[in-house]
């Protein structure tokens, strides 16, 4: 899977925005997934030793969870590693990564988009 594909992926509603952040030469290509509404990010978007990563927001009890039961899903790269975790888009099942995508947002959405 390309990054702009991923990208494609992440914007799963009208609520959901691509930027990139960070001006330094080093990061400039590091895509952030944000609600349009809060501005919270729920995806970030990178490679790292040229393989192609997505780092999403989860649950920390989940997260420990997800780490023991698929190989692809590690420690997030440079985020809080209790609250976030780094996948390895080219070993996720689309399924899988779909719905961790989905939990991620949802988990980062504002609290009157989550009682909906």
């Amino acid at each position: 899977m390309e990054k702009e594909e991923l990208i494609q992926r992440c914007l799963i509603s009208d609520d959901a925005v691509v930027s990139y952040p960070f001006n330094d030469k080093i990061y400039s290509d590091i895509a952030v997934i944000r609600h349009k509404s809060n501005k919270k990010w729920f995806a970030l978007i990178f490679k790292l030793d040229g393989i192609l990563y997505v780092n999403l927001k989860c649950d920390p009890y989940e997260s420990l969870a997800l780490r023991d039961l698929y190989p692809f899903v590690t420690p997030a790269w440079h985020m809080n590693k209790k609250h976030w975790n780094k996948v390895d888009v080219e070993k996720a099942p689309d399924d899988i990564l779909d719905n961790l995508i989905k939990a991620s947002y949802d988990l980062t959405a504002d609290n009157n988009k989550k009682k909906k």
